[in-house]
């Protein structure tokens, strides 16, 4: 759905930042990405809120695992957990909403200020599809709650960063990475 100035980035000047020579990417088009992200997500925590049985045991319980992932909100999940992982290994520059963003949106605007790291907004699609994936998961084995706790939470990172600039995935990655956790 996804650092403080923008996804990925840091502020100009900072380790984060882009360095000559390196390939990068437009920060608009994660934060593109987000927006749209972040819509899809609140309608999901309204549907799973509205329809009730993501919220009730005993309907949850009333139904089978396979019945539970039929619902509306928990296919839309579905299809947000596929492009989140869409993004996560394909990269943000091959997701469809990066594509769309490229193609129509970004001829129109002007060149960026600069270019940020692709891998930063790339592990926050990884953040990403963890925290739906996780929802799925608890959802199709009844916890009630799952769903939309699990979508709220990728709304909220999804909002700021769409809304802010501020990617918790890129921020994290910028943790783990200063931490030695990856490369």
């Amino acid at each position: 759905m996804s650092s403080s100035t923008a996804p990925g980035s840091a502020a100009p000047g900072s380790a984060a930042s882009s360095t000559p020579g390196v390939s990068g990417v437009d920060p608009r088009g994660p934060r593109f990405a987000a927006g749209i992200t972040a819509a899809l997500l609140l309608v999901d925590v309204a549907l799973a809120l509205l329809t009730g049985s993501a919220t009730d045991g005993a309907a949850l319980a009333a139904r089978s695992p396979l019945e539970r992932l039929a619902e509306p909100a928990s296919l839309l999940l579905l299809v947000l957990f596929a492009l989140f992982v869409w993004g996560a290994t394909a990269g943000v520059r091959r997701h469809p909403f990066g594509l769309l963003f490229a193609r129509v949106v970004r001829p129109r605007l002007g060149p960026p200020e600069e270019l940020e790291p692709v891998e930063p907004p790339t592990f926050a699609q990884g953040v990403g599809a963890f925290v739906v994936g996780a929802g799925l998961v608890l959802h199709a084995f009844g916890v009630p709650w799952a769903l939309p706790v699990a979508a709220a939470a990728a709304f909220i990172a999804a909002f700021l960063n769409a809304v802010f600039a501020f990617c918790l995935g890129c921020e994290l990655y910028l943790v783990l990475r200063r931490a030695r956790v990856i490369r």
